[in-house]
């Protein structure tokens, strides 16, 4: 059975590599100003993608530039809403100068990880984006708290797994402080891609294997070796499957 394969980058996070990471992707996640990137960045990478035919979301976080937004923090509800909001309509207002359309949403970082499994927050964030429900994906784990309610709140939503990343057996990631939580060596990264691909299962850190569900795969952009990781994947999924990036 032959598979279109989605692949997705955060980018617009002050790394640089936009311009060779852009040609290799099909989708892309902004920075717009919580964890990093400001309308100059967000400017120059939505020029990247129109030129690249590559499909922009907002990549919405908590409002914590010195933590990179990878650190959960408490905020109250409508402070919450309004930083999302604030986030993603900047990013409409460069999207709009370019004529392109918001594709999707994708909660960044601690964020991410949060509405996953935090059923009041999933739904406080549900609520900041509802504005952006009929027109927009939304980005989310299979099996978490936020894809359910999302479902139930008919959210258009595409489900999301990382080729660059360990799991567990709960289909949490491994937390970036251990030192088995990335998959940095490019080959490696192929073979976990292709074996949820394939057989629709992700190996986990115990060897043992668990049901999972991917319409579009993340390759973070921030890590050293992002580029080499997606120019291999460019030469080596089309043997495998159909690899698009349009």
């Amino acid at each position: 059975m032959e598979t279109v394969i989605d692949l997705n980058c955060d980018v617009g996070e002050g790394i640089g590599n936009e311009k060779d990471i852009l040609p290799l992707i099909s989708s892309c996640n902004i920075a717009c100003g919580g964890h990093a990137g400001d309308i100059i960045t967000m400017q120059n990478v939505t020029k990247l993608a129109k030129e690249h035919h590559v499909k922009v979301g907002a990549h919405p976080s908590y409002p914590d530039r010195e933590n990179f937004g990878r650190v959960s923090i408490y905020m109250p509800k409508e402070k919450l809403i309004e930083t999302l909001k604030e986030q993603i309509d900047r990013l409409i207002s460069v999207l709009r100068t370019e004529e392109i359309p918001l594709h999707h949403i994708k909660p960044h970082g601690a964020l991410y990880n949060d509405v996953t499994k935090k059923k009041e927050l999933a739904l406080i964030f549900l609520e900041g984006i509802e504005t952006y429900r009929a027109k927009t994906f939304l980005y989310v784990p299979y099996g978490s708290i936020i894809e359910k309610l999302a479902r139930k709140k008919r959210f258009h939503i595409k489900l999301e797994a990382f080729g660059d990343r360990a799991y567990t057996e709960n289909l949490s990631l491994v937390p970036r402080s251990r030192s088995n939580a990335m998959i940095e060596d490019p080959k490696a990264v192929f073979e976990h891609l292709l074996f949820m691909i394939k057989k629709g299962r992700v190996k986990t850190i115990t060897g043992n294997t668990v049901k999972i569900k991917a319409d579009t795969y993340c390759i973070h952009g921030d890590t050293p070796l992002a580029l080499e990781i997606l120019m291999y994947l460019s030469k080596t999924l089309p043997n495998k499957a159909i690899y698009i990036k349009k």
